[in-house]
């Protein structure tokens, strides 16, 4: 049985985390708003240029004039998924849930005889899938030096990933990262991005004549395109972190006040056990007397 004063220190430390979980609930939450503000006015950028994207493959008539970057390789062999998670932990299953459905992806690509390879933005990611796939991650961004996104961070990660795909490093890049709904709800997503896919949407398809051709115009805004929706995934993943910390970090505050209580509740039955004790001792000795 622990002494009272074990008992008043594990008190003591359980109410010092207590506090830091707090402090880091109210910074998440300022951060939050920050960040759903940056990943919601990112939304409409990067689905209206799909759209203009998609209008423009839709005009192009031959095979000759579509762009790598859109008809791809033609083999579906080689794939490489680039995987965005956060730095830093103590965020709930936010980072789990995205390299849950990364391992599914592989795993079943795998299980087909396809060759995987994983690219690596954000380090939590890194640390859980270089356990089970060490030899097959071809590339590593490390963003903890970086304070504030910006799209030059995203612009650098399209380049490496159009650079690997000229050099015929893969056929399909598929991104992963977490939508942000609510601060309780993230949704782990894939969206494919080489070769690029559009969704047709009822009453976008309108007339437009293009000067210079649809092809000359794709060849320029589809690189453009990956570097935006790079941006958006780490948008969406830092809005994602915040909430899913800040839902973290209030449980656990609510379970340290539980712990303390119960910690609080055995310490007094404990002091009051031990001055019962006393005080039978002394009643003892004095009736012995």
């Amino acid at each position: 049985m622990p002494s009272l004063k074990d008992l008043r220190n594990r008190i003591a430390s359980v109410k010092a985390t207590q506090k830091i979980t707090k402090a880091m609930q109210m910074v998440a939450a300022a951060k939050l708003r920050r960040a759903q503000t940056a990943a919601e006015a990112a939304r409409p950028f990067a689905e209206r240029m799909e759209t203009v994207l998609g209008n423009l493959a839709g005009g192009i008539t031959t095979s000759a004039d579509t762009p790598l970057l859109l008809a791809g390789t033609g083999s579906d062999a080689r794939h490489l998924l680039i995987v965005c998670t956060s730095e830093r932990g103590l965020c709930g299953a936010f980072n789990t849930s995205i390299v849950r459905l990364v391992r599914e992806r592989a795993n079943a690509l795998m299980a087909q005889g396809k060759t995987v390879e994983f690219f690596c933005v954000g380090r939590k990611g890194y640390d859980q899938l270089r356990r089970q796939y060490p030899k097959q991650i071809v590339e590593f961004v490390d963003l903890r030096a970086v304070r504030v996104l910006g799209y030059d961070n995203a612009h650098d990660i399209a380049d490496k990933v159009i650079s690997l795909f000229n050099k015929g490093g893969f056929d399909v890049a598929t991104l992963f990262y977490s939508h942000f709904k609510n601060v309780v709800t993230q949704i782990p997503t894939a969206q494919q991005v080489i070769p690029a896919v559009f969704a047709a949407k009822a009453g976008e398809a309108v007339p437009y004549d293009y000067e210079p051709e649809e092809s000359e115009i794709l060849a320029d805004l589809l690189p453009r395109n990956i570097a935006v929706q790079v941006f958006r995934a780490l948008l969406e993943n830092q809005a994602s972190f915040y909430g899913s910390q800040m839902s973290a970090m209030d449980n656990a505050t609510r379970n340290a006040g539980d712990m303390i209580k119960k910690q609080t509740l055995i310490y007094n039955r404990t002091r009051q056990a031990m001055i019962t004790k006393e005080l039978i001792e002394i009643i003892s000795g004095a009736e012995a007397l």
